[in-house]
């Protein structure tokens, strides 16, 4: 029998109601959400899109950059170097850093969970809020506190991450994933302004977020990050509903919004947790599609 506390945060993820993961709760944003041309997206998703999936891949295909026939027609993976991976795809999350020489771009990319087992969502969810690492997170104040089983888990790959970005340094560095590789993303990002010059841009584009630390954490990473955050959830997608905001969780600022009816309708959702976009519902949406038709799991990447 799982826990009282595991079985409500499944609630959202297994399709049904709960009134306990809200965003209707203090503080929520009510601003109207903007639509998003698709040249915006083009832009500024599209790159992040590709590259999210491809950690889903085996360590071998990712190494030699090639996902078969049928992934490769979907997904962006011409001039890449050969990346550097880390993790195992076990208690060490994988991840992928590599130079994209298109867009002269270092990409820092994680897997995200086993989306074919409800049981690794439980593992992802211990829950309890604590302090960040000192050591990655110098600037990050007394009162951030996150997610304490997402920090144990960016702490396994956090050196190696910083230093395969330093050793092969552009002037922008984009970082991506997709569910807990999002979650990872994200403090990887967070860390890396804290490390990096301040000359090095750092885009972050993750997609199907779960909350990852406090109201605090939401703030620094919009101080850190700013614009160049956005986490983008799909029509009803649950997961970024959990961990709820009763247990003191908070999104920061940065929602793109693709509702149910398709990529059209993308809106952009000004402030935090805002209340017009997503609401969780409907499990298969954590998977996708997003943009372009892009789809996220093991799926889409079968070798």
């Amino acid at each position: 029998m799982l826990p009282t506390p595991v079985l409500v945060l499944l609630l959202p993820l297994l399709g049904f109601a709960s009134p306990l993961v809200d965003r209707w709760g203090k503080p929520s944003s009510t601003g109207t959400p903007t639509p998003v041309s698709a040249q915006d997206i083009s832009a500024n998703f599209m790159l992040s899109a590709y590259f999210s999936p491809i950690a889903y891949c085996s360590s071998d295909v990712i190494q030699a950059w090639n996902c078969g026939p049928s992934c490769q027609a979907k997904l962006y993976i011409d001039n890449f170097t050969p990346p550097t991976i880390g993790g195992d795809g076990n208690e060490v999350p994988l991840f992928f850093v590599g130079h994209d020489t298109t867009t002269q771009c270092i990409v820092v990319a994680h897997k995200g969970t086993n989306t074919s087992n409800i049981l690794s969502i439980v593992k992802d969810v211990k829950f309890s809020l604590g302090h960040m690492n000192p050591t990655f997170f110098p600037n990050a104040g007394s009162d951030v506190q996150v997610h304490n089983g997402l920090a144990e888990t960016q702490g396994r790959t956090a050196d190696a991450m910083l230093s395969a970005v330093k050793s092969g340094l552009q002037s922008t560095v984009l970082v991506t994933g997709h569910s807990l590789g999002a979650a990872i993303a994200t403090m990887d990002a967070v860390m890396l302004r804290q490390h990096l010059d301040p000359t090095v841009s750092i885009r972050t584009v993750v997609f199907g977020l779960p909350r990852g630390g406090n109201a605090a954490f939401a703030n620094l990473i919009g101080s850190q990050l700013g614009s160049q955050f956005t986490y983008v959830t799909h029509g009803k997608d649950p997961v970024p509903t959990v961990p709820p905001r009763f247990l003191g969780y908070q999104h920061s600022a940065g929602e793109v919004h693709i509702p149910s009816s398709g990529e059209a309708g993308t809106v952009a959702c000004p402030g935090q947790e805002n209340v017009n976009c997503n609401e969780g519902g409907f499990w298969r949406d954590h998977l996708g599609p997003y943009f372009a038709g892009v789809e996220m799991g093991k799926s889409a990447c079968p070798l």
